[in-house]
């Protein structure tokens, strides 16, 4: 065997060795919490009347008599009540995971775990990602990134620009982020990642219609979350990158229950849910 063959072999099973060893990270959903409030105005009314009546008559041969009753009742009933019903609205967003697993795949340095979705009531509990991991829905993963959702807000804005307008709907989402060890529960990592995404519009009037792409705002927002969130990950973590970019390499992908299965890369697709 000639030493470039050697040499070949040395270097693919470093290769391997060094992807063995880099840390299996499960993604959540990014969990979210509002509250939500609700005008409400309740009007009741109500009557109920009644008339009662009787009467008799006696005539004998000495005489007539003639006696009589009558009652009448009415009852009305009104009731009015207004106000502002508040409610606390959980649960989660998987709009915006799937750019920041790509991300992963392609950055390198971990590689990513298949995670069980959240299937209890949105209650409090879904901040307990503890109690989840002791569950089981991440199965063979070193570390679980829990993101939740801090600030997201939509904004539509028209401006003059002397003869024209132009229209925009941004999105800003802010998450912040933790990265858990599965076996010792010891935060590793703790960030807020942000992402933006905006559609322009050009229009000759102001009161032109607008239709705007909401869903490429979204696609911007998700990406560019998941480039920030990644590489804050990284920093903390100090997991060096191994730039696995190249489209025609496969990457593992680990199953439940420890099994790997090599899959083909393909570009990057964000499902909208």
């Amino acid at each position: 065997m000639s030493k470039k063959i050697q040499l070949l072999l040395g270097l693919a099973f470093a290769a391997n060795l060094a992807f063995a060893a880099e840390p299996k990270i499960a993604v959540t959903d990014l969990t979210y919490e509002e509250k939500v409030s609700e005008y409400f105005r309740v009007v009741s009314a109500s009557s109920k009347s009644s008339v009662r009546a009787s009467g008799s008559e006696r005539e004998t041969d000495y005489g007539y008599s003639a006696r009589g009753r009558y009652s009448a009742k009415n009852e009305s009933n009104y009731y009015s009540a207004e106000g502002t019903y508040t409610w606390i609205d959980r649960g989660e967003l998987r709009t915006y995971t799937a750019d920041l697993k790509g991300q992963m795949l392609k950055g390198g340095g971990v590689r990513l775990v298949q995670a069980r979705p959240y299937s209890g009531k949105p209650t409090e509990k879904i901040y307990d990602i503890i109690g989840r991991i002791k569950q089981g829905y991440y199965p063979g993963a070193d570390y679980v990134l829990f993101g939740t959702v801090s600030n997201i807000a939509f904004r539509q804005e028209t401006m003059n620009l002397g003869g024209s307008y132009t229209a925009v709907l941004s999105l800003d989402l802010v998450a912040d982020f933790s990265l858990i060890n599965t076996k010792t529960y010891e935060v590793k990592a703790a960030f807020s990642a942000s992402g933006a995404g905006q559609d322009t519009k050009i229009l000759t009037s102001a009161g032109d219609r607008v239709v705007h792409n909401r869903g490429k705002v979204i696609q911007e927002t998700s990406k560019s979350l998941a480039e920030a969130a990644y590489g804050e990950m990284m920093v903390q973590f100090g997991v060096p990158r191994t730039g696995r970019r190249t489209s025609s390499s496969t990457t593992t992908i680990i199953q439940q229950g420890g099994s790997q299965e090599p899959v083909q890369k393909q570009e990057p697709v964000t499902v909208y849910k």
